[in-house]
């Protein structure tokens, strides 16, 4: 008994180890790096990032999945690496949902999440190789870029 149960407890030890290695590649895998960085910043304005909320200042990094939030003098402004250009007004809440943007060959996508506030932006690449693949969500619209700037407000509550 007592081999046949220190085998079940080596099997499932192994088991268990191989599952935190594919768990830890799924992370590190969904962990890209950034997609963007801050290239202007005036007044109160924040990142999301993982539950966590912190001061942005430029030359910071921006990643996919962060929520921006500016205050009432708040505003910035953001290049992402396809050289896109976005800025954002007071008030404004925008979600970075998706980015995805391959450097050989121009290809990618781009969703991004207009909660409330104000937001203009300059397509860079991905608009240009792809005119579909960059889009822009509000609560009571999906925008398809297929232009080269757009300014587009989601008045508060």
């Amino acid at each position: 008994m007592g081999a046949i149960s220190y085998i079940k407890r080596s099997i499932t030890g192994v088991c268990l180890g191989i599952l935190m290695m594919i768990a830890g590649a799924s992370i590190t895998k969904a962990q890209t790096g950034p997609i963007a960085q801050v290239k202007t910043v005036s007044g109160l304005v924040f990142i999301q990032r993982g539950g966590a909320r912190q001061a942005v200042k430029v030359g910071d990094p921006v990643f996919e999945k962060d929520t921006i939030d500016t205050g009432a003098d708040g505003s910035i402004g953001i290049t992402f690496v396809d050289n896109t250009v976005m800025s954002a007004g007071p008030n404004s809440e925008i979600a970075l949902e998706d980015y995805k943007f391959d450097s050989n060959n121009f290809k990618g996508s781009m969703l991004t999440d207009l909660n409330k506030g104000t937001l203009s932006m300059v397509s860079g690449d991905i608009a240009k190789s792809s005119p579909s693949a960059m889009k822009v969500k509000t609560p009571d619209a999906i925008l398809g870029v297929r232009g080269t700037h757009f300014v587009v407000e989601v008045p508060a509550d």
